[in-house]
């Protein structure tokens, strides 16, 4: 499947995928490259996200998928390319030109970083101190993104004696709490049972709509890229290899992770 919307030297990816791309470019990946020492980990990756836009980036592990949120949050240096946001540049070789806390970005981690010593109102207001806020205003974000999660009831308790549910709301709510226009999860929903895989997609589908946060997922599972996404890119290798609607790749895209995705799903019916 290539549908010239999306896929090219520059796929282009849009709130949905029947508009005809007259939103803002809020996100642009310039051919970007990267490496581990020799390991060249992303390859020319080029895309383009406009404001509104939920975008899923699906792929086997060692793909590249999450050292690409990383790029793009500014928490690595691009080997090669440049990240531009609203066409100013965040990042390009060997440089971080705006700090990851000035991006407005957020990122909840696949291992939610939670800090053990600290409860749970006290991560959300350490992921808020890049901000320079009053106490005050820092408090007031930090209470109304837990009460948002669920979690009004559970803010002096510390990570260590929270579920693996309730731990990912409170990463949640510390992404929230700084009121980003782009969320980047990197498999956030890795280790829950299904019910409270269930209720944290419902949280997250329920906190982008009320906000209005345009949304990169990076996963293995095409079936979460299916809840919480309109379009999506195939990650193979450290480049995208398949983009479109997700409808579309679910259906037609002749790589290998959406084949075996259909098969499975077709042994399951």
């Amino acid at each position: 499947m290539k549908d010239r919307d999306f896929v090219g030297a520059d796929p282009c990816v849009r709130p949905g995928s029947n508009e005809e791309g007259t939103g803002t470019v809020m996100l642009k990946l310039q051919s970007i490259g990267f490496e581990y020492g020799s390991q060249r980990v992303l390859d020319g990756v080029c895309l383009s996200v406009e404001s509104g836009a939920h975008l899923a980036v699906i792929g086997r592990s060692g793909s590249g998928k999450s050292t690409l949120l990383r790029v793009i949050a500014g928490l690595e240096v691009p080997a090669d390319g440049r990240v531009l946001g609203h066409d100013q540049t965040l990042s390009e070789p060997g440089h971080i030109r705006v700090a990851p806390e000035k991006r407005r970005m957020a990122m909840v981690f696949q291992d939610l970083g939670l800090w053990p010593n600290l409860n749970a109102e006290e991560n959300v207001r350490l992921g808020l101190s890049g901000l320079r806020l009053k106490r005050s205003e820092a408090r007031r974000r930090a209470t109304g993104a837990l009460r948002r999660c669920g979690m009004e009831d559970l803010v002096d308790r510390l990570p260590g004696s929270l579920s693996g549910g309730e731990q990912q709301r409170v990463a949640l709510a510390r992404a929230l709490a700084v009121e980003p226009e782009l969320l980047l999860l990197d498999e956030p929903f890795t280790g829950l049972d299904l019910v409270t895989r269930e209720e944290i997609l419902q949280e997250v589908e329920r906190s982008v709509r009320e906000q209005g946060v345009t949304l990169v997922v990076v996963t293995h599972d095409p079936w979460e890229a299916e809840r919480l996404c309109d379009v999506g890119v195939v990650f193979e290798h450290g480049r995208v290899v398949d983009s479109g609607s997700l409808c579309e790749l679910v259906n037609r895209s002749e790589s290998p992770i959406m084949a075996r995705f259909r098969a499975d799903r077709a042994e399951a019916s």
